[in-house]
């Protein structure tokens, strides 16, 4: 999903499977994991379940849309515009000097793809770094981080716009892009862009960021950041690894990458689903004959994700299925507990209510100030959920090693009450990791994560690495605990984020 997995409960209406028939058919056939006969995978299960979170559009994916405005963009071409968003207060600071922008870049390596994006220059400096956000899903619009979680602005129930006070813009120069193609306000007219695995992800992005930083000159030297959530797990990493094989390589622009950071991610998905049933039993979802019944599940779960990273498509597949199985037997233990914060119950069956955005930006005002013509806004894309869903089980984490041995910073922070993408998978996964530092980096001390003189997280570090365990937040942490998210970006970008004092934050404004 947008900032998080929209998706993964999907498991019980895709496979509609009891919850433990899987175990048992999957452990016994150890040589090899099929599909039951009558699993289905997400479509119509996935339109419905996007309709109760009241974002469903009137298509699946952006696919077959006009070109914005008429405008033919050549491959490899990069149109932006400057905007102001009606319902924004003109009152300080103002739009016209901070510059907001709205654009369409034409992937070179595709058939008819065109990538959106906005830009939001810096409230405090134009030094300040840039800072690339990459939302989940997969395929969820970045707007859903824009409006709800770091960006300039908020959409208030009557409609209007409202001035975010910890948008990260107020210490960044923050770059948003609708990615892979058919999210959001990107799309393609030819149906063989859209996107299965990191490679054609990271590559978009890779030759995106040539030609942003080709434009805007002025900034490429600033200091470049990733950073995003959830599925984003899998993006980020890969996007980093691309840029820094480009660096190397000396391919067209240097991207000053000093660092990139995975909020509540899913990266390496063996050790990841293992923490499901630990974390539920560890905070009372569960009771410990619900445990040992679903951990029987977890060994064929283990034996299909080693498949899928050397046998392919089908054994991914076959994996999504059997390890989706270990989330949907707690989910029908716990009913309408949140998954995305568990002191809290859903709100309809993913549990929030996003539809302000989605009205909000089918205003013709709005898509007029944005440039998108009649493109068809895309929330959610079920066409783009599921073909990603061969690189779900995929682990990316094999290639972070090499980036922290560069040098390359890496913050993994985590929402302490997310069940769905839980801060104890995502500690053990970062703990595991082999790299020269792991053993300075695991008996390292835990140290407070201070805010106003409060404990707002747990924080452990070492050299490029850091893991971050936010307290009183879910899985969208920017939402949930604003101001400390926007202290935890700008001490980390400034190398600050264990001695940092907490007063600093109201300095950099």
């Amino acid at each position: 999903m947008a900032p998080f997995f929209l998706f993964l409960a999907l498991f019980a209406a895709s496979a509609n499977l009891p919850s433990f028939a899987l175990a048992d058919a999957s452990l016994a056939m150890p040589q090899q994991l099929d599909l039951p006969s009558h699993a289905t995978f997400p479509g119509p299960q996935a339109e419905r379940l996007i309709r109760a979170f009241n974002l469903l559009p009137k298509e699946s994916s952006s696919l077959g849309g006009r070109h914005p405005g008429g405008l033919e963009l050549a491959h490899g071409r990069l149109v932006e515009k400057r905007f102001s968003l009606p319902g924004l207060s003109s009152e300080d600071p103002s739009v016209d000097v901070l510059g907001h922008h709205a654009g369409y870049y034409a992937l070179p390596h595709s058939h008819a793809a065109r990538m959106f994006y906005l830009f939001f220059e810096s409230r405090h400096h134009k030094d300040d770094p840039v800072v690339i956000w990459l939302t989940g899903g997969p395929g969820c619009s970045s707007e859903l981080a824009i409006f709800y979680e770091n960006g300039p602005f908020s959409v208030a129930k009557n409609m209007s716009l409202v001035w975010n006070d910890f948008g990260w813009d107020k210490v960044s120069n923050l770059l948003y892009v609708d990615q892979p193609t058919g999210t959001g306000f990107s799309y393609t007219t030819d149906k063989r862009d859209i996107r299965h695995d990191e490679a054609g992800v990271s590559n978009d992005l890779y030759d995106f960021l040539q030609v942003f930083f080709k434009e805007h000159p002025e900034y490429v030297n600033n200091d470049f950041y990733i950073t995003g959530e959830s599925y984003a797990g899998h993006y980020i990493p890969a996007l980093a690894s691309r840029i820094h094989r480009g660096n190397k390589a000396c391919e067209g622009i240097r991207i000053n990458l000093k660092g990139f950071a995975i909020g509540n991610g899913l990266t390496d998905p063996e050790i990841q689903y293992k923490a499901y049933t630990d974390y539920a039993l560890d905070n009372g979802l569960i009771q410990k004959s619900d445990y040992d019944r679903i951990n029987k599940i977890y060994p064929a779960c283990q034996l299909a994700i080693k498949l899928c990273g050397t046998s392919g498509t089908t054994s991914c597949l076959a994996s999504y299925v059997v390890c989706n199985s270990i989330f949907n037997s707690i989910m029908k233990i716990i009913g309408q507990v949140n998954y995305y914060d568990i002191r809290k119950q859903c709100e309809g069956s993913l549990c929030y209510d996003f539809s302000n955005m989605e009205k909000f930006l089918n205003e013709k005002s709005v898509r007029d100030a944005l440039g998108v013509g009649d493109i068809e806004f895309v929330s959610c894309s079920t066409t783009v959920y599921q073909a990603m869903m061969v690189d779900w089980m995929r682990n990316l984490e094999v290639g972070i090693p090499a980036l922290l041995e560069d040098g390359i910073k890496l913050l993994v922070y985590a929402g302490e009450y997310d069940l769905i993408c839980n801060w104890l998978g995502n500690s053990r996964w970062v703990h595991n990791m082999e790299w020269s530092g792991r053993q300075e980096f695991v008996s390292s001390p835990e140290v407070p994560f201070l805010l106003d003189g409060a404990e707002s997280g747990i924080l452990k570090t070492h050299g490029p690495l850091s893991f971050l365990k936010v307290h009183d937040a879910g899985h969208m942490v920017p939402m949930d605990q604003p101001k400390a998210a926007l202290e935890m970006l700008r001490r980390w970008t400034h190398g600050q984020l264990v001695d940092s004092p907490d007063s600093s934050l109201h300095g950099a404004m």
